[in-house]
């Protein structure tokens, strides 16, 4: 056995070296605009998930200082997708959308785009917007916030939608040709070791390209953070190697074909409320892949295709 985890590759799936440049659009949430709500959810600080280079400057002038970070950093690249990543990048008109997408476009070096977003946050017309960027000869993909699968935790951090919202903007997605993927944050309060393990069964029955998987960050000053220290007994918060354990135990019921892009999140430290001390990507990688040869297992290894489940228990 080579590499027990099938990992998300550009060059694989794109024959080219790519680097992502993150981009604030400039957008908004429906959870924060007082569309559904004004708090937005529990855990969320959009600062602390996006660069400083990103900070007040124009789409292109994000792009050109993308560029020199990471050429700063020796990181080769044969080409740039712009990476609408701060808040929900398809809320807005379509004018807008357009507009926005075509500065980044534009920039010597982007070959496409990816556009993270909520599931409650798509339509039609949007995705036809992105379907027809992908038919002049640009990469799109999608990143959907799935966060968990449970219709309670989501009300718990006051999401604003349910689980099958995000199906649905998964299949409608899929129905328009484009990439979909997502983002699962294990540790959410409520959830339990086999509720995060029984979500591989859900994500199975998805059209679902790519996953990223997130412990949860506890960040200053969000009502999460002041929900933990009042009731630290609903947090599962494994360490590192039970960490790598959980992973292992979901990848092993995760559909194979299913790349894996990212297994942890960080940020920088002043953000953070009972910081965690977690490893870097590349580290836990590399445990994850140990564990898995440890077990003689693989992604994959307790999927069982017949066994699509829509729903988890519990969900309600």
């Amino acid at each position: 056995m080579n590499n027990p985890v099938t990992l998300y590759s550009y060059q694989a799936r794109y024959g080219k070296r790519l680097q992502r440049l993150t981009v604030d659009g400039g957008f908004t949430c429906p959870n924060r605009d007082g569309s559904l709500s004004t708090g937005g959810c529990t855990f969320c600080d959009n600062d602390a998930f996006h660069p400083g280079y990103t900070h007040g400057k124009r789409i292109s002038g994000q792009l050109e200082a993308g560029v020199a970070f990471h050429g700063a950093r020796s990181r080769k690249a044969d080409g740039y997708l712009a990476y609408f990543q701060p808040f929900s990048n398809t809320y807005a008109d379509l004018d807008t959308l357009s507009r926005r997408y075509g500065e980044a476009l534009s920039f010597p070096g982007v070959c496409g785009l990816v556009v993270g977003t909520r599931p409650d946050c798509i339509t039609a017309d949007k995705l036809r917007l992105l379907a027809d960027i992908k038919a002049r000869g640009f990469i799109v993909e999608v990143e959907y916030g799935i966060e968990s699968v449970y219709d309670r935790t989501l009300r718990r951090v006051n999401r604003g939608h349910d689980f099958a919202c995000t199906r649905k903007a998964f299949e409608m997605t899929a129905e328009a040709g484009l990439e979909a993927g997502g983002h699962l944050m294990l540790g959410l309060p409520g959830e339990t070791r086999e509720m995060m393990v029984a979500s591989a069964d859900v994500l199975n029955s998805l059209p679902v390209s790519f996953l990223k998987f997130h412990q949860l960050q506890l960040l200053k000053g969000t009502p999460m953070a002041a929900e933990y220290h009042e009731k630290p007994g609903d947090f599962l918060r494994p360490g590192p190697q039970d960490y790598i354990s959980l992973l292992a135990d979901i990848i092993e019921r995760l559909r194979p074909d299913i790349a894996i892009g990212r297994i942890v999140s960080s940020v920088p430290a002043r953000f953070t409320d009972a910081p965690w001390g977690l490893l870097r990507q590349d580290e836990l990688m590399k445990r994850l892949v140990a564990c898995l040869h440890d077990r003689d297992s693989f992604q994959g290894r307790l999927y069982t295709p017949a066994a699509k489940v829509r729903q988890c228990p519990c969900t309600g």
